[in-house]
């Protein structure tokens, strides 16, 4: 049976979609079928798996919505083992329809409960919100992976998600577990990230990721050309880096 992991992060800009897409991209390299959802209405994940944002077939928008299965919108990438169920910018405004619908928190589980077992994992690249879109995400989870920056603020921002998951988990799901926190724009020189790191093991230490992403050039160029990062320089750092986050994961879920 497939596992569905969800990326979250209500602040932005702290290497969510990077993450997502990257441990994606190297579990299929690992030799694992893997199904990634653009769930976020930038479509930075769907762009950044080699997808163009227009003229969809199909996207997440129509899959919440019903009109449209799994499969109808799943997208086959250029990667190894990788599909996609991609989105644009309509989504935004498909959030405030799916109050519309019975069991609302419920759409996302529903319409991946037919194909969740032919993947080994799903994973769902959330909005940087704790919106409805994120509670269907985090209803049909297993897990919740957090990428985090070094920094203070990502410290207050990290609590906030914590009250969410726990609610999600007494209200809607309560199989959801918090299955790492990913240390992301990682600088080793600096005592900011020391002081971050050690506040963060007071309190989440068996949920921080052994392997740090340290700030890669190779990185921060692979999504314009719509590459994840092993595919645009495999011998780079942070190539290297998300290989070993993926291999800890399969531990972890």
């Amino acid at each position: 049976m497939g596992k569905i992991i969800s990326f979250a992060n209500q602040k932005g800009g702290v290497g969510k979609t990077t993450s997502c897409v990257n441990i994606a991209a190297s579990l299929g390299i690992l030799g694992y079928k893997v199904l990634i959802i653009d769930l976020d209405p930038q479509g930075n994940t769907t762009s950044g798996v080699g997808i163009s944002k227009k003229g969809l077939k199909g996207s997440t928008k129509e899959l919440l919505s019903g009109e449209l299965t799994a499969r109808d919108v799943i997208t086959e990438t250029p990667y190894e083992n990788l599909s996609v169920i991609p989105t644009n910018t309509t989504l935004a405004g498909a959030e405030f329809d799916l109050f519309d619908f019975d069991e609302s928190e419920c759409r996302m589980k529903n319409a991946l409960s037919e194909i969740k077992d032919e993947y080994d994992y799903i994973l769902i690249d959330c909005p940087p919100s704790l919106g409805m879109l994120t509670i269907n995400a985090f209803t049909a989870s297993d897990g919740v992976i957090v990428p985090m920056q070094c920094e203070f603020y990502a410290l207050e921002g990290l609590s906030q998600l914590m009250i969410t998951i726990n609610r999600i988990k007494r209200l809607y799901n309560p199989d959801l577990a918090v299955s790492g926190i990913i240390i992301t724009m990682y600088n080793s020189r600096l005592l900011l990230s020391m002081q971050v790191i050690a506040e963060l093991k007071k309190h989440y230490d068996d949920k921080i990721f052994e392997t740090k992403i340290s700030r890669n050039v190779k990185l921060t160029e692979a999504p314009g050309f719509g590459k994840p990062v092993y595919y645009h320089d495999k011998s780079s750092k942070g190539a290297k880096e998300y290989i070993e986050v993926a291999k800890e994961l399969i531990t972890r879920i």
